[in-house]
């Protein structure tokens, strides 16, 4: 199956611990997005209660300012256009 390649942005502790936590499982960070992913597509749903009901934390807070700068930008929206 062809591979595709995808970017992120995401807090500098945060990725840290993410990996060091995917290690711990023998995992790679790549697989473990890759689970997560299946997942959804799979079921269709996030595996995960996702909710606005509790107050923005500070990786919520930092992710938002790091895609602020860069969201929507011209060749995004061409891309978004094609799926």
């Amino acid at each position: 199956m062809p591979q595709a390649n995808i970017s992120i942005k995401m807090d500098e502790n945060l990725k840290k611990d993410f990996d060091e936590v995917c290690a711990e499982m023998g995992l790679t960070m790549t697989a473990a997005i890759t689970v997560f992913a299946k997942a959804v597509a799979k079921n269709r749903v996030i595996p995960f209660e996702v909710s606005a009901d509790r107050l923005p934390s500070e990786i919520t807070l930092a992710s938002e300012k790091a895609l602020a700068k860069d969201w929507l930008l011209p060749e995004e929206d061409e891309a978004w256009a094609n799926l």
